[in-house]
């Protein structure tokens, strides 16, 4: 088995990706979408962090999340929030045809990659570059023409809070080179 090496400071702040297995497109489907939500709620109760941003596509998600001083543990939120989501979600996601031996082996559900990517973030300016990656990723994905478009994002909590304009993105204020495109 790999051994994968993880960030691991204490109280720090995380972007993170996740995909659905095999890239399946149901991230955003009301089920799912409200077993998340459920799942997240439940799980910071017992293991708190902040979510800083998030962004929810058909086949994956990219958030920011803080995590409380003297707490590194993001794995165990992910493992929890991952099964609590693939419990609730079993009668309608769970596809016989795509279980195989490993995931029968770690008894894995049919929703999640296993795997997910972590960047520990460095300070202010890598945090808003994540922050702006986060808020462009539908633009990128061709799911809408301005993000402000995008229904599962915090873009629009960031625009109340008058932290970002509402034509973001829109009037040349975003560089997508940055970020790929």
């Amino acid at each position: 088995m790999s051994n994968y090496r993880r960030a691991s400071t204490d109280g720090c702040t995380y972007f993170f990706t996740l995909v659905s297995y095999q890239r399946q497109k149901i991230l955003c489907n009301e089920f799912i979408r409200n077993a998340l939500h459920k799942a997240i709620k439940t799980t910071q109760i017992k293991h708190p962090f902040t979510v800083d941003a998030w962004v929810l596509l058909p086949d994956h998600l990219h958030c920011i999340w803080t995590l409380p001083a003297h707490d590194k543990d993001f794995s165990t939120r992910w493992s929890v929030i991952k099964r609590r989501v693939s419990v609730a979600c079993a009668k309608r996601y769970k596809q016989d045809h795509l279980m195989n031996d490993s995931k029968l082996k770690h008894c894995e559900s049919t929703i999640w990659q296993r795997r997910f990517w972590e960047h520990q973030i460095r300070d202010q300016n890598d945090f808003n570059q994540h922050l702006d990656y986060i808020h462009y990723n539908p633009v990128k994905h061709g799911l809408c023409e301005r993000p402000v478009e995008w229904r599962y994002s915090t873009l629009h909590r960031y625009i109340k809070n008058g932290a970002y304009p509402a034509d973001w993105a829109v009037q040349g204020e975003f560089d997508s080179e940055e970020f790929g495109e």
